[in-house]
């Protein structure tokens, strides 16, 4: 009934209800159409019915006919019944399905007067629609998808703080047991929002070109060692960032240039061990020693105190890491992680350009003496009966799997963990030899002393996904069901999957059962009919897909997304790579990657982040790949991620799942950080990490604090002061969460992204602790540094 106060059908806003209608009509007809297609691909039947309701109220509109509203109202009333049968109330979900019917029903509302409708009820209804609009805005900034901790969790913690020695940072992941965790607590929860920047170191480095800064210093008394990615170290004093030395080693590679770290060695603690023996004279001059590895494949050690080459290692100062290797193109082989200083030696893997060719450098593990630069032993996996050089006019066995990530070790047990990556190329393996079969993406313990195996646990078997190891270990006792403590070495993955072995022999603490996975090789290769699943420990970011996953900021990208999906293989993880399109999910970037996880000591938590970002794998036939190849190099074609795999008979074309405007095609969070306790293998928290407050759509920043969880690289840091340091997020932040509940209790706003992992001290001199973070550039953003900042509480504190 039209209310008497109400104007005519054909009273003003006439150009309103037409321009209306034509809005309508063309989201009904996207929708419809794009849901045509989704039903022929066995997709969800709700947009082409939705489609088709839009259209008919498009047109009534524009007619100024009431059925407008009626339909209107009939596909909004619709879709909030479908939205939440098949999402329920996930927040991000339900965006994309329901906000803007939501705008559209607030101005068909708005307009329902001029139609025929009172203007009372009309009104209040728009007026409801824009009150839940604007709370939904403000929903929008506080994260959701997050797991709280029990409250039994939360008290154990109290009973079993225990606070250690505040040692200096001398490992990557401060001591070998690669833990990231510093048992200070001068910066802690209650006084970190005080933080305020201490100092700032300028590198000068060259930002240009494929160069990630992704450098954790060394802390070593009142001195900082930090890298470039091109492997310039800078010594700076720890209160001040003052620069005591600089070296530079002209280090040059064409690509991938990255410095993780630099190691330490303290020659005057040298042991006589026979088959390490101590340099001679080594005394005063370079008796506490900076050991690096660079892009150009060289091991060189300086003098800690003066940043000179110490002459008595190597051939004054270097050793050229391509001996024994045979052909090394530049490129093809060099370290990006640091070398690995355990009792006297240096042991030191490598990287390799992976997806080229078979065939490529070798992945030889080798320990030199850590005074001399004698080589002491090697591991050659292909060949073990090289234990040192290789004969006469041989080389190490190439195309082997390499460690190009960080190893960690126990001393008492005598045993050095390597992560292994595997035999290139990646996405296709019919050629591999029988070490990779055995070797690869496993993690492998071998004698400290002779560089023999001990014992190896093989994460994915016959990987053709790129899914090697690319974490340091991280070494820590847990407690049995009966409760006696024993030795454990937790391994993340890229595969989201968390073993937790028993570091002594391999043997899984946490259960791990083989699982049948899908079939369907390449022509000419293989798959594993089972891979390895770790059920006794949380799963991080490894769902199952579905097309209800699928996501975008509308819901015309969120149905293209949909659309998408529908057309890839996709049968879950380990869907294997053909000439058709398949989805990688977890993708080949993780899962979790190199930052590696840290470790709260006193509470036995595992904390660690990770990204969940699939991919779309396709191999390409030889002849297609090189006429493709040929018109990428004349500027001719656009496909960026295709990789030539020589030697196969396939390319692989390989790409992110992400939609038209440029955002991940499934739902969020993209990146994670989580806290699982190692007693209970049970999930304590989780909460998304980053906002898109510096990216969004086509890469334009937002400039909005949106806690969507973006993809994170690095990794985290944990403190006797209950605080998680982390910063390798997609927006330009350092930021404190409470140990004990994930919440975010400070961020630092930074000059640029980061991706390296944070490291904190308590310098000797001022006894004031430091937080420290390299930024030089978020994984992805144009936007690029080269600075080295260090926190501390005001000195009045």
């Amino acid at each position: 009934m039209r209310d008497t106060h109400s104007p005519p059908r054909a009273a003003g806003l006439g150009w309103a209800l037409v321009l209306f209608g034509v809005i309508l009509l063309l989201c009904g007809a996207a929708l419809a159409l794009g849901g045509a297609k989704l039903i022929s691909l066995g997709g969800s039947w709700y947009y082409l019915p939705a489609g088709v309701g839009l259209v008919l109220a498009g047109v009534q509109y524009a007619r100024r006919r009431p059925s407008g509203l009626a339909w209107l109202a009939l596909v909004f009333i619709a879709s909030v019944a479908w939205a939440l049968a098949e999402v329920g109330l996930d927040f991000w979900q339900l965006l994309p399905r329901l906000v803007l019917l939501a705008v559209l029903m607030m101005f068909g509302l708005l307009l329902a007067p001029r139609i025929g409708f009172g203007s009372r009820g009309s009104y209040s209804g728009a007026g409801v629609l824009f009150v839940a609009l604007l709370a939904t805005l403000a929903a929008a900034f506080v994260p959701h998808g997050v797991t709280r901790p029990s409250g039994a969790a939360q008290a154990a913690v109290a009973s079993e703080a225990a606070k250690g020695p505040a040692e200096d940072w001398k490992y990557y992941g401060r001591t070998p047991h690669g833990t990231r965790y510093a048992p200070v607590d001068q910066i802690n929860a209650g006084n970190v929002k005080q933080l305020e920047v201490a100092w700032t170191f300028r590198t000068g480095r060259d930002t240009k070109g494929m160069t990630e800064d992704q450098n954790t210093p060394l802390q070593v008394g009142n001195t900082l060692y930090a890298c470039t990615p091109h492997n310039v170290v800078f010594a700076l004093n720890a209160d001040t960032g003052e620069q005591r030395w600089k070296f530079d080693p002209q280090a040059k590679s064409p690509l991938w240039q990255r410095c993780r770290g630099v190691s330490y060695y303290d020659a005057s603690k040298a042991s006589a061990a026979p088959s390490t023996p101590a340099a001679p004279g080594a005394s005063a001059s370079c008796a506490q020693r900076i050991v690096m590895t660079t892009i150009d494949t060289r091991l060189i050690e300086l003098d800690a105190a003066t940043g000179q080459p110490c002459a008595g290692f190597g051939n004054n100062g270097t050793v050229d890491l391509k001996a024994g290797m045979g052909q090394v193109d530049p490129g093809f082989y060099f370290q990006t992680s640091a070398p690995t200083v355990v009792r006297d030696l240096i042991v030191v893997g490598g990287w390799v350009w992976d997806n080229v060719k078979v065939g490529e450098p070798s992945g030889v593990v080798r320990a030199f003496n850590a005074s001399t630069g004698a080589l002491v032993w090697a591991w050659d996996m292909g060949n073990p009966a090289i234990t040192a050089e290789p004969p006469p006019g041989q080389s190490y066995t190439r195309g082997t799997p390499n460690v190009w990530s960080t190893p960690a070790f126990d001393e008492k047990l005598g045993l050095i963990y390597l992560p292994t990556g595997n035999e290139t190329p990646d996405f296709w393996g019919g050629k591999r030899s029988k070490a990779a079969e055995e070797f690869s993406a496993s993690v492998v313990a071998l004698d400290i002393a002779t560089g023999r195996e001990r014992w190896k646990f093989q994460t994915t078997h016959h990987d053709v996904w790129d899914y090697d190891v690319p974490a340091q270990p991280a070494l820590y006792d847990v407690k049995s069901k009966d409760g006696q403590s024993v030795p454990a070495l937790v391994q993340i993955t890229k595969r989201g999957q968390i073993f937790m072995l028993d570091r002594r022999d391999g043997t899984p603490i946490a259960q791990v059962e083989e699982k049948p996975v899908p079939q369907g090789a390449a022509q000419g290769d293989f798959l594993s009919p089972t891979q390895p699943y770790s059920v006794g420990m949380p799963a991080i970011g490894a769902n199952t897909l579905t097309e209800a996953d699928m996501w975008g900021i509308t819901p015309f990208d969120q149905l293209m997304c949909r659309i998408a999906f529908k057309g890839l293989r996709y049968e879950g993880e380990f869907t294997p790579p053909n000439t058709t399109k398949s989805l990688q999910y977890p993708g080949f970037y993780g899962g979790m990657n190199w930052g590696s996880a840290s470790i709260d000591e006193q509470r036995g938590w595992l904390i660690v982040n990770d990204m969940r970002i699939p991919q779309v794998v396709q191999l390409i036939p030889r002849d297609e790949t090189e006429a493709r190849l040929a018109a990428k190099k004349a500027g001719q074609d656009g496909h960026a991620g295709l990789a030539s795999q020589e030697g196969t008979p396939f390319g692989a074309d390989k790409n992110m799942f992400m939609s038209v405007l440029g955002v991940p095609c499934h739902k969020p969070p993209f990146g994670a950080m989580t806290a699982v306790d190692l007693n209970t293998r049970q999930i304590v928290w989780q909460v998304p990490m980053g906002t898109v407050h510096d990216t969004g759509p086509v890469g334009m920043p937002t400039r909005l604090n949106l806690p969507v969880g973006m993809p994170t690289l690095g990794g985290p840091v944990s403190t006797q002061g209950g605080l998680v340091f982390y910063a390798g997020t997609q927006d330009y932040y350092l930021r404190a969460l409470d140990t004990a509940t994930g919440d975010e209790l400070w961020k630092g706003r930074l000059p640029v992204g980061a991706q390296a992992t944070p490291m904190t001290y308590v310098s000797p001199d001022s006894g004031r602790q430091y937080v420290v973070i390299s930024v030089g550039g978020a994984r992805g953003s144009p936007d690029r540094g080269d600075y080295i900042i260090a926190y501390a509480l005001p000195k009045k504190n």
